[in-house]
């Protein structure tokens, strides 16, 4: 079990190593360009001479000053020893690995010039990087990002992939109902421009329910017709006054409660699997649409979004009179690292689109996103199944294939480059597949509702430029983008980039999976194990009950006091640790009744102790504690032997296990099982 020595040479020179091994060339690299900084500085205006002078630093005051920076940076450097080993394969935890030095250094120079991302005056060079970064995320995807092409994709960073996702919600909301505050405000004024939008009829014609079923690119043709009519009929101060009657008439204007009782529309769904991040509900909140309208669709048994529920809650919807602003499909789940099957859900909502019920379609690719990389040749092209399986066991699956070829069938699109791009905090991005929809929600009058050219009515790349207006957030740091952008550069996002790195932390999630049947024989009689579903992607859950045990309660202490072995505590020295790693949880309430079935029977516990009781108030009995493996570190398949950290692990893990069944705990104090 281990990785190709040429895989292993690609890696090499990226990271600065789980020994630092890299550390002069790190080195050479920070001071080279800190020089290059101060050489930039002495060189601004060097006519206005010094500042602070020679002696000055030979000051008493000056060497007290140093001395307390420099005690308070000794003290900063101790304390952070205690920070957690992200780098190190003996790390399998969350969703931080080591840095890619490229991004890295960028990060660190970069922030000596301390660039403000909101606007070209802050950041004349960042925020065009940050704009190219958003670019090359959209080619990946499948966008289309050429100036004249129809639609035109962009994207850009946010601080994670939460912001991430209230802006596709944003964003959505204001795409959605402004059909609705258009016809309103055209009634307001005493205005119905001729034929319009997609049906091509005057827009009083159209009824609230087809308004609100407009697909993007539907609503973006009928602004557009609306805008060249009344450019045509009417003269600037009453095309100024429309444009006003709009605007009061929008969500953004009124509210969503104001907005929902004034025009009488019910507030929308919004639709997630079960497994989907916690996010969502936040975002719901945020926007005041409420975690009522959250609809939680069901998973299959491999934790994927179940498709015959969907269409289950899309009918509900459509019966009800309920409008839908967007179907989430998640590729690569925070918790479990599953794909829904985004290509079926795209079949879906085309299938309603042409019967007059639409949707936004937006794909949470927080986690997985990066892996489309594997599947991306250099050209551009999407990659064969076949020709990606090759040099992978299992990996991928036609449908984990079939979902990350839809993802640019999605309206928009949730990627966090400080997860699988391996850059420095804090870099999520945003991507959407029409730039158009930046004119809903811009600060500023749109540009197809000002008075100029008819030629703007497209909005043009370089407005971008004034990316506060656009965006949720407001002064955001230009060293990110020069990370990811520098990143992106050096290690391109393609099969023969970025995703052959990525191919190794899969394999290396494969021979993961494989070895679990080995460990099994080597626990046997003591405890079994079971993976809850087969990997999708480089994240693996693993499910631990002693042998004899039948109650899900005793189960989940068992397991708690195993993880406690490799939980990370801020109050001890992290060196104690072993191998550090991470948990999740398998609700009964989420869990279809068939895995259920199928996950009891393998680790032999009771179906009637896998249930909320009233008298459990550690709630240990409504679901299942899983240790979960995060595996993105490219040196798991190269041990400090002849034998992978995977093979030490397990040796490890076969030890704390034994440790816990002799001291008992887990049993509720009696010596058995406990009573479910």
């Amino acid at each position: 079990m281990s990785a190709p020595e040429s895989e292993l040479d690609f890696v090499q020179p990226w990271f600065l190593g789980p020994a630092a091994e890299n550390d002069r060339m790190l080195e050479e690299l920070v001071v080279e360009f800190l020089r290059d900084h101060a050489y930039w500085r002495r060189n601004f205006h060097p006519e206005d001479g010094l500042r602070i002078s020679v002696g000055a630093r030979h000051a008493q005051g000056f060497l007290d000053t140093q001395a307390r920076m420099r005690q308070e940076l000794y003290r900063m450097s101790a304390a952070l020893k205690r920070a957690v080993p992200f780098f190190h394969p003996r790390y399998v935890g969350h969703m931080t690995g080591d840095l890619l030095i490229p991004g890295l250094v960028a990060k660190l120079i970069t922030t000596l010039y301390n660039p403000n991302n909101v606007s070209e005056e802050a950041a004349p060079v960042t925020l065009e990087w940050e704009l190219q970064v958003g670019e090359q995320l959209a080619r990946m995807f499948g966008y289309a990002v050429d100036d004249d092409a129809e639609p035109c994709a962009w994207g850009h960073l946010t601080s994670g992939g939460t912001v991430a996702n209230y802006e596709a919600l944003w964003n959505l909301r204001s795409v959605k109902f402004y059909g609705i505050a258009l016809q309103s405000g055209a009634a307001r004024v005493g205005i119905d421009p001729g034929p319009v939008g997609p049906a091509a009829k005057p827009l009083s014609a159209y009824t609230p329910w087809e308004l609100l079923n407009l697909s993007v690119d539907d609503t973006i043709a009928l602004r557009r017709d609306v805008a060249r009519a009344l450019r045509a009929d009417h003269p600037p101060e009453r095309f100024a006054e429309f444009a006003a009657a709009v605007r009061a008439e929008r969500i953004e204007s009124l509210g969503t409660a104001g907005f929902f009782m004034k025009h009488g529309v019910e507030p929308p769904r919004v639709l997630v699997s079960t497994s989907a991040h916690y996010s969502w509900a936040k975002g719901m909140k945020v926007l005041g649409l409420g975690t009522a309208n959250l609809v939680h669709v069901a998973v299959d048994d491999r934790m994927r979004m179940a498709v015959p529920h969907l269409r289950e809650e899309l009918d509900r919807a459509e019966d009800e009179g309920v409008s839908v602003l967007a179907v989430v499909g998640m590729l690569g789940t925070t918790e479990f690292g599953t794909v829904d099957p985004i290509h079926e859900i795209a079949d879906e909502r085309d299938a309603r689109r042409a019967r007059g019920f639409d949707f936004g379609l937006h794909v949470d690719a927080a986690w997985g996103g990066y892996l489309t990389s594997v599947f991306r040749r250099p050209d551009g092209s999407f990659r064969e199944r076949d020709e990606v399986a090759e040099g992978f066991r299992y990996f991928p699956s036609d449908t984990v294939h079939r979902a990350f070829e839809a993802v640019s069938r999605a309206d928009s699109i949730t990627v966090d480059p400080h997860k699988m791009g391996y850059v420095p905090y804090p870099a999520g991005a945003f991507v959407a597949r029409n730039r158009e929809v930046v004119d809903f929600i811009t600060q500023e009058a749109a540009y197809v509702f000002d008075l100029g050219d008819e030629e703007q009515e497209r909005p043009r790349r370089e407005k971008l430029h004034n990316l506060g207006q656009y965006i949720l957030e407001g002064s955001k740091p230009g060293a990110s983008a020069a990370a990811v952008y520098v990143t992106h550069r050096v290690l391109p996002l393609d099969s023969d980039g970025l995703g052959r790195l990525l191919g190794l932390t899969v394999r290396a999630c494969e021979a993961f999976y494989d070895s679990v049947e080995a460990a099994q024989e080597r626990l046997e009689g003591r405890v079994r194990l079971c993976v809850p579903f087969q990997p999708d992607s480089n994240l693996l859950c693993l499910a631990l009950n002693p042998w004899n045990n039948t109650s899900a309660a005793a189960m989940n202490r068992f397991s708690r006091a195993v993880f406690a072995r490799m939980r990370v505590d801020g109050e001890r020295p992290v060196q104690i640790k072993t191998f550090i790693g991470s948990y999740t949880s398998l609700l009964k309430k989420t869990l279809p009744g068939d895995q259920t079935h199928r996950i009891l029977t393998g680790l032999r516990l009771d179906p009637d102790t896998l249930r909320l009781l009233p008298a459990d108030p550690g709630r240990e009995a409504d679901h299942l504690f899983i240790l979960r493996h995060t595996l993105m570190n490219p040196w798991l398949l190269a041990g400090p032997d002849d034998r992978s950290y995977i093979d030490h692990y397990w040796d490890w893990l076969v030890e704390v296990i034994d440790e816990v069944l002799a001291e008992g705990g887990w049993r509720g104090g009696t010596g058995a099982p406990a009573a479910p």
